[in-house]
């Protein structure tokens, strides 16, 4: 009867391989599993897309700098450090586009299979290692997303577009008025309004 031990290293190798494709998967082999092994990760890898909230986001590709500490515990792999992304966006009150930074926080355990951590918590409670490996992105993406302003500013004392013209008040002079017809005189308004050609409005010169 053949072994199936080689059929378990192929499949253990083609995960490996499909794993290690992806830049925000981190292989946990060199850390280990012992209680206090750490193991530092510096690295920049492209934003995938749907990083924003409706005004401002991350653009998809743009560089996401991790820098983390991975720590072995005995339920499984803490990870701490910041992640640094760039931000665009529109302006809440004038609409004009935003280019920013955001640098977040993040510390997460990874709990292995079979701990206390993983078989107690619900399934969308804890992260998991997979594994041989941890996929960052879901943790990243979480801390970045919930860090983003809902109504970003070009300038914290921006005074945003004039109700009546649309333009940005700040690129206005500071005496920049409009006149405003009471709307139950508007009809009234337009009919002693005079145009050219109306009878009394000639202001042709008499030669």
């Amino acid at each position: 009867m053949p072994s199936a031990l080689p059929h378990r290293s192929s499949a253990a190798s083609r995960d490996a391989r499909r794993s290690t494709a992806n830049p925000w998967t981190v292989d946990l082999r060199e850390l280990g599993r012992r209680p206090g092994s750490m193991q530092e990760i510096e690295k920049s890898i492209p934003a995938p897309a749907g990083w924003r909230v409706e005004l401002i986001g991350v653009p998809e590709g743009a560089p996401v700098r991790l820098r983390l500490r991975l720590e072995s515990v005995m339920e499984g792999v803490l990870v701490t450090g910041e992640a640094d992304v760039p931000l665009v966006g529109s302006c809440a009150r004038c609409l004009e586009p935003i280019e920013d930074s955001l640098r977040v926080d993040l510390q997460e355990l990874f709990a292995y299979s079979g701990s206390t951590t993983e078989a107690t918590s619900e399934e969308d409670e804890v992260r998991r290692v997979e594994g041989d490996f941890l996929d960052l992105e879901p943790m990243v993406r979480d801390a970045v997303v919930l860090a983003l302003p809902l109504a970003p500013v070009c300038t914290d004392d921006c005074r945003g577009l004039c109700v009546d013209c649309g333009q940005r008040l700040d690129d206005l002079p500071p005496d920049h008025t409009h006149e405003v017809v009471d709307p139950r005189w508007a009809g009234l308004a337009d009919r002693f309004a005079t145009s050219p050609g109306t009878p009394g409005n000639d202001n042709s010169e008499e030669n």
